[in-house]
Parts: C-alpha cells; sequence; structure tokens
C-alpha cells in the first residue's frame, strides 16, 4: 500500500523486491530532493509494487519478512543506513537501478550485492600491477555496484576490460595480444561519477578511451645512435605516450632503444633487469598503442666478418659442397633476369621516370635521348654470351625492365601500407579512417592490376622476340584500362596533404610510416615518394615508345602501331591535364569561399573559374573608407569585390559581366 500523502518532513527510503512489494525509508530529505523521490515512488508505482514508509530504516532491515521480500533503495552508499543494511545481508538498490529496469520494462535485478545503476551492465573486469589491497577493494565494490563482473584469471573469453597499473605481467600480454581495452583506474571512478544517468554505460568506446593505459606507462627509456633530431623527437612522443627518458647508462632507464643500422656495439654491458631493444619496438608500441612484446624486438650485436666467415667454413661438410653451390648459384643466375635493375636506382643516376617536370605530363619529344640503363650488362657468369640483339630488342627490353620494376613499387605500397591499414582487428583499432585510406590511395589497386596485365605481355615479348612482334599493341590492348590515372594523378596533392596531415596529427600512423619506410623494400623512399612514380609513370612509357619507334624501320608494320600507341597515351595525358586544370580551378573557388565571410552561395558553380586576384586600396569614401584594404576577385564571368569593415570581410559588390578567359587583358 502508499500512503496517501507525502510530506516535507517524512523520512524516505526506496526498497526493492523480486514479488511486488516494497518496503521504503530513508533519511529526511530537502524540497528538492523530495521531489527526485517522487519520481522513483511513481516508477514503482507503474510497476505494480507495494510501497510502504517508515521513518527508520532499522523498523524493516533487522528481520526477515515471512510475506515479503524486502530490498531498499538508498541514494547514498556511504550514509549509516547503508552499513546496517549491508550488514544484516538485506537487498539494496539504488535509484538508477529501479529506474533503468522501469524504462526497459524489465523486472527488477535479484542481486546478491547491493546494486546502484546498470553503469558497467554486461562488463566482465580483470585487474593487474596492483600493490595496494585497499584499492583494489575500493575498485571492485565500486564495479559491482554498477552492475559490473569482476574476475580473477584473465580469460580472453569472458574478459572484457583489462584495468592495469602497469604494463608488465602476463594478463597485460594477453590482452594485448586478443585486443582487449586496457584501461586505467580512473575509469572505473569517472563512470560512478555518472552512476544517476540511466542512459550513460561506462563500456562507450568515446567515454574509455580517454582512459587507456599508455603504451610506456612504467617505462623509462633511452635512445642511443640517433640524431639529435631524431632523439629529440622520440623523448618527445615518450612523454606523450605515458614514459619518460634519461640519459643512456642511467640505472632508473628500464629500456634502451638502439638505432641497430649505426651502432654496432653498445658502449657498456647491460643490465639484466634492462631491455635493450631495436627502434622497431619503440614505433611498434606506438603504432598498437599498446607496450610491444621486448623478446622479438631485441638488439643483437651484429656478427664482425671474419665471425660469418669462420662460420661459412664450419658450415661446410664435403669437399664436394663448393662445387655444388657454385653450380646452384649458377643455375639461379640463368633463371634469373640477368639484365633486372633494382626498382630503387640511386637518386644521383637520371632516368626517364626521375627528370620529368611534374608540371605537365606532355612533356614529350618525339626524339628523346636514350633511357637506356647502364646497369643492364649481363654479369659475368659461366654462361655463354648471348648474340648481340638489335637496338629496337634493346629499348623494348629495357620497357619491360622498367615496367617490372614500377609493378614491384605498386605492390610494396600496397603490401607495405594499404593492406596492413585498411585490415581488420587492428591492435588499438583502425589506424586511419576509410575516407583518409581513399584519399591517400585512391585508384592504386586498380593501376596496379592493368600493370599487371601489360608486364605479363612484355615479358612473353622479349622472351619470344622477333623484329615482326608488336609493342604497340600491348600497350594498345590496355589503353582504355589506363583510365584509372586520371583520378589519382588530379588528387595526388591531395593525397600527399593528407598523409602530412595524418601524419602530423595521428602518432600511430606516424610509427606506422616509421616502420615500413626503414624496410628494405622501399629503399628508403618515403609513401608520398612511391606514389609519386604513378605520375610519372606514363610520360616515362611515352619517352620509351618513342625510343622504339625511332630504332623500328618504315616497313615495320609496328611503326605505324607505336605511333597510334603513342597518340592514345598522349589523350590520357591530355585529359590527365584538362581535369587536373578544373580541379584545380574548383580548388581556388573554394578557397575564396572558405576565405571571405559572408560569401554568396551562388558564386559556386562548375562553369566558373577564377582569373586574377588583385589587391588594392581605396582611394574614395563609398563604398568604404578611404584607405581600406579591397580585394578583387574577377571571375570569368563576373567580378567579386571584398571589404574590409570592421575587420569583417564580406562580399558588398555583385555584378555579372561577359568576362572569358580568351579576351582577358592585362
Amino acid at each position: 500500500m502508499l500512503h496517501p500523502h507525502l510530506t516535507d518532513d517524512c523520512c524516505l527510503s526506496p526498497a526493492y523486491h523480486l514479488s511486488e512489494h516494497f518496503n521504503i525509508s530513508e533519511i529526511p530529505f530537502t524540497k528538492r530532493e523530495i521531489s527526485e523521490r517522487r519520481e522513483i515512488l511513481i516508477t514503482i508505482q507503474l510497476m505494480c509494487l507495494l510501497i510502504l514508509i517508515t521513518d527508520n530504516v532499522r523498523d524493516f532491515g533487522d528481520g526477515e519478512n515471512c510475506e515479503f521480500e524486502t530490498v531498499f533503495v538508498l541514494k547514498d552508499f556511504q550514509a549509516p543506513e547503508y552499513s546496517f543494511l549491508y550488514k544484516n545481508d538485506n537487498r539494496i538498490l539504488g535509484p538508477p537501478a529501479v529506474m533503468h529496469c522501469a524504462s526497459k520494462g524489465e523486472p527488477l535485478p535479484f542481486s546478491s550485492r547491493p546494486l546502484y545503476s546498470m553503469t558497467m551492465l554486461n562488463l566482465s573486469l580483470c585487474f593487474t600491477g596492483f600493490r595496494k589491497k585497499d584499492e583494489v577493494v575500493t575498485l571492485v565494490n565500486l564495479v559491482h555496484h554498477m552492475g559490473g563482473i569482476i574476475r580473477k584469471d584473465f580469460d580472453s573469453t569472458k574478459v572484457t576490460h583489462l584495468i592495469a597499473r602497469s604494463t608488465h605481467g602476463e594478463k597485460y600480454r594477453l590482452a594485448v595480444c586478443m585486443g582487449t581495452p586496457i584501461l586505467t583506474p580512473e575509469w572505473i571512478h569517472k563512470a560512478w561519477e555518472h552512476r544517476d544517468d540511466i542512459n550513460f554505460h561506462a563500456g562507450n568506446e568515446e567515454f574509455r578511451t580517454v582512459f587507456k593505459v599508455p603504451p610506456f606507462q612504467d617505462c623509462v627509456l633511452s635512445f642511443l645512435g640517433f640524431s639529435e633530431e631524431e632523439r629529440s623527437n622520440m623523448e618527445e612522443r615518450t612523454q606523450k605516450h605515458g614514459g619518460r627518458f634519461q640519459a643512456v647508462g642511467d640505472e632508473r632507464c628500464t629500456h634502451l632503444v638502439v638505432e641497430e643500422n649505426s651502432i654496432k656495439e653498445l658502449p657498456f654491458t647491460p643490465s639484466k633487469r634492462l631491455y635493450v631493444v631495436k627502434q622497431e619496438w619503440f614505433w611498434g608500441s606506438i603504432q598498437m598503442d599498446a607496450r610491444a612484446g621486448e623478446t622479438m624486438y631485441s638488439y643483437e650485436k651484429p656478427e664482425s666478418p671474419a665471425m660469418k666467415k669462420a662460420v661459412s667454413l664450419l658450415s661446410l661438410k664435403t669437399p664436394n659442397s663448393g662445387r655444388k653451390r657454385r653450380r646452384l648459384r649458377e643455375t639461379l643466375a640463368q633463371l634469373t633476369k640477368e639484365t633486372e635493375i633494382s626498382p630503387f636506382p640511386p637518386r644521383k643516376r637520371p632516368s626517364a621516370e626521375h627528370s620529368l617536370s611534374m608540371g605537365s605530363l606532355l612533356d614529350i619529344s618525339n626524339t628523346p635521348d636514350t633511357c637506356k640503363s647502364k646497369n643492364a650488362k649481363l654479369p659475368k657468369s659461366s654462361t655463354p654470351a648471348l648474340p648481340k640483339q638489335s637496338a629496337r630488342w634493346q629499348v623494348s627490353k629495357e620497357l619491360y625492365q622498367t615496367e617490372s620494376n614500377y609493378v614491384d613499387i605498386l605492390a610494396t605500397v600496397l603490401q607495405l601500407f594499404k593492406y596492413p591499414l585498411d585490415k581488420e582487428g587492428q591492435v588499438g583499432g583502425p589506424i586511419l579512417a576509410q575516407e583518409e585510406l581513399k584519399t591517400i590511395f585512391g585508384s592504386i589497386p586498380d593501376i596496379y592490376e592493368v600493370h599487371m596485365r601489360i608486364k605479363a605481355d612484355l615479358e612473353e615479348l622479349v622472351m619470344n622476340w622477333s623484329e615482326e612482334r608488336s609493342v604497340g599493341d600491348i600497350i594498345l590492348k590496355y589503353v582504355k584500362l589506363v583510365k584509372a590515372y586520371p583520378p589519382f594523378v588530379n588528387f595526388f596533392e591531395m593525397s600527399k596533404e593528407t598523409i602530412v596531415r595524418c601524419e602530423r596529427q595521428k602518432p600511430r600512423f606516424h610509427a606506422f610510416l616509421k616502420i615500413n619506410q626503414a624496410k628494405p623494400e622501399c629503399g628508403r623512399q618515403t609513401l608520398a615518394e612511391l606514389l609519386i612514380r604513378p605520375v610519372q609513370r606514363l610520360p616515362s612509357v611515352a619517352l620509351l615508345l618513342n625510343d622504339i619507334k625511332k630504332h623500328t624501320s618504315d616497313d615495320n608494320p609496328d611503326k605505324v602501331t607505336l605511333e597510334k600507341a603513342i597518340e592514345s597515351l598522349k589523350e590520357v595525358m591530355t585529359h590527365i591535364n584538362e581535369d587536373k586544370r578544373k580541379t584545380e580551378g574548383q580548388k581556388q573557388i573554394f578557397d575564396v569561399v572558405y576565405e571571405v565571410d559572408g560569401c554568396p552561395a551562388n558564386l559556386l558553380s562548375s562553369h566558373r573559374s577564377l582569373v586574377h586576384r588583385v589587391e588594392t586600396i581605396a582611394l574614395g569614401d563609398k563604398p568604404c573608407d578611404r584607405g581600406e584594404h579591397v580585394t578583387l576577385f574577377l571571375f570569368n564571368d563576373c567580378l567579386e569585390v571584398k571589404l574590409s569593415l570592421s575587420f569583417h570581410f564580406q562580399f558588398t559588390f555583385y555584378q555579372k559581366k561577359n568576362y572569358n578567359n580568351n579576351n582577358k587583358t592585362n
């Protein structure tokens, strides 16, 4: 039953029950608190539960009721009433728990522990790295009060979050491997502050991300073999990711990070408790946003040449083994392309691709200088020398070699960068958003597929060469597929800007680039430098086709085919240049729109282009004061005037005119 009236002087204490009855008792409240109690009382009524009001919680909390299951609803779990009810094994709920059940249309939960809210409902937590028992007890109680579960052992199938005070231990390592969120104890305390919000849940990703355990927590790092700039950058990132740094040799250091390419021997004998790791451990930890295992990144002293020779001599087992190895090397040399050149030539060596101007893709001469590689000489071996081939074959072979190298570069971009970044289930979550990946890599996969086919056809042509074989047919066969180039080339600058911005704003992406750009496959080139290769490739192919045509006799049918192939490539490159000019023109208009406050929306038009911009100073008093700065934007169909009025820029004059780019005057 429910008393028919409620005065300001009454005492309230909600209680809950699995059947349909409630006994309510609590300490006196202010008028505002009583107003809050009215909400919970109405909620309990709507749940068809019996409510009784008493002045003293001890009237019901010190004995058992055979007729009813009595459960108390308390707002303050630190009050004396709570201690009394808890010691007497009474059922205790908080108002948010009752409100949650009412909003979901669910029965009140049967909980043997006091339950204040559902803030951690369905969350299972495990603890590691704690040294103070009192702290753990407090955290465990808070988790139970919010509906969470505590597990002593880490079970990846049951534990949803690991609460860690340090980055050491088996539990931490298992959580990293399984991708289980690793959070600080502050997450629990902050969730408890939100306990009265029935719409809040501690498992919300945006909320818990703030409390992730940083990868270098409890770590003191020192750096050996790096330049001053690199060391300063790594020390700054160490602090940013929860760690500290000290000078090399400091006894407080837990890790010594070594630049393995420049350090041949450590300047001191490290202690057993000091981890000596390669720099990849440092960047890998930042990339995965968790402390990486040191074992697989341990620094090992490079073997001296004398030691390597000794090991090699010890490995000889029979007198004939040397001859066998020589024959094996000769066989491999025959099977390998003897004239293959490195996909990453020395930067000082000029080449067709490296010498091209970014200003235009049509910078092609009909009589180009020879593009023959100086590295195309056959290596000395026991194989018989091949008969001298024609100049046409030599250039065709170089076309194949450069195509093979280009395909290798595209494969490196995809396998080392795009595919890992696009992979699901990344430790620590996705490094980049899908929009950013699309902007950076664009149509690279499509370009790669086209050139894989071109490479296969060129390889077959070179291996089964005759002067009658047509090189031009291969290019014409795939010229339509080359349409994958314009979208990538036109937005290449945006791709570079996205790389720079993400590397600056996202530490994990910066670490990812550091790790992969240091691999031999990249040839010490950055991702942006690798991505410029598609921009250079079509002009390079056109140059080589011109060279092949020059060495093709007039009576060879391939001469006409080569001319058609070159013209087709020129058409593609012309299309690229036109699209690029349109894109740049639209970008200029967008820049004007973003620069000027109050810019009319109808300024944006696909047919409008910016002809010229002029900075002027007003000489009269209208429409602005004398001496004010005025900017004129001359478009192909209108003139816009930007005035500076009280430091607020806006368009104040708009006039349409037929002003074409072809008729403009200086």
